[in-house]
């Protein structure tokens, strides 16, 4: 019986760093760590020496090539219709959920669903070999894990139903101009670049960035006039921990490192 881990955790300086271990199918996402992964995702948003997830893929060939084809071909259409209500609607914003900021450290091929995972980080980094895609109109279906949602509202609606329809392939250089990624970093340097940045971000308070996250994520489902109430109300929940006052105060010491 294989015993190696679906996936690794590590955590140090306040990150935790996540690596899906099927590195021999492109570190595609069978039921079992999909399961293991939601069971993950609530137990680090409540440990308070988590400050900042990065997720990336074991190996150099792929972050994430999204569902395990050869297991979901397995089963009937009856299987795939309860997993779809019971399961994936569920996965489709477990990551998203997390209260934390996440970081997505993405090398090699990131498709389908693990695409579709990468769009429920708050950062995405891509080294320069990078290959992206949504091809599931191509086999049948559609991407139903969130992309037709969180897609346009990141890169615009032209640009997505061009990806989505086509099912086509994109490089790191053109999912930083759509906006896709936010960096893109040489071959091998995606994890460095994101570890230097999530260690950066988990260095600050954490009620600040908790509430930043909140008023970001809240942008994208309200008008504008009800954000700014919101982001009124977020930043008064920051006033309730003494974090903001010990770093002003060392501030006005001349610790501007503090």
């Amino acid at each position: 019986m294989d015993e190696t881990p679906l996936y690794m955790l590590h955590t140090e300086d306040g990150v935790a760093l996540l690596t899906l271990n099927r590195p021999e199918v492109h570190n595609a996402l069978n039921r079992a760590l999909r399961h293991q992964l939601m069971a993950l995702f609530p137990q680090l948003d409540r440990d308070p020496q988590v400050k900042v997830l990065i997720i990336t893929g074991a190996g150099d060939k792929a972050f994430c090539t999204g569902a395990d084809l050869k297991e979901r071909s397995a089963g009937s259409t009856a299987d795939m219709i309860d997993e779809r209500r019971q399961v994936m609607a569920r996965w489709a914003h477990a990551l998203a959920d997390v209260s934390k900021p996440v970081i997505a450290a993405i090398n090699g091929y990131c498709m389908g669903g693990g695409l579709e995972l990468a769009l429920q980080c708050d950062i995405a980094i891509a080294a320069e070999n990078a290959v992206f895609a949504l091809p599931e109109v191509t086999h049948g279906f559609f991407p139903g894990g969130g992309a037709c949602q969180r897609l346009p509202r990141l890169v615009g609606h032209q640009i997505a139903r061009e990806l989505v329809l086509t099912g086509r392939r994109w490089d790191a250089a053109e999912a930083k101009s759509f906006g896709l990624v936010g960096r893109v970093v040489p071959p091998g340097r995606a994890l460095d670049e994101a570890m230097s940045m999530g260690r950066r971000i988990a260095s600050f308070p954490a009620t600040g960035v908790a509430q930043a996250k909140r008023a970001l994520n809240h942008a994208l489902e309200t008008g504008l006039s009800a954000g700014l109430r919101f982001d009124t109300e977020a930043w008064v929940s920051c006033m309730h921990s003494d974090e903001w006052k010990h770093k002003l105060e060392a501030f006005a010491r001349g610790e501007r490192k503090a």
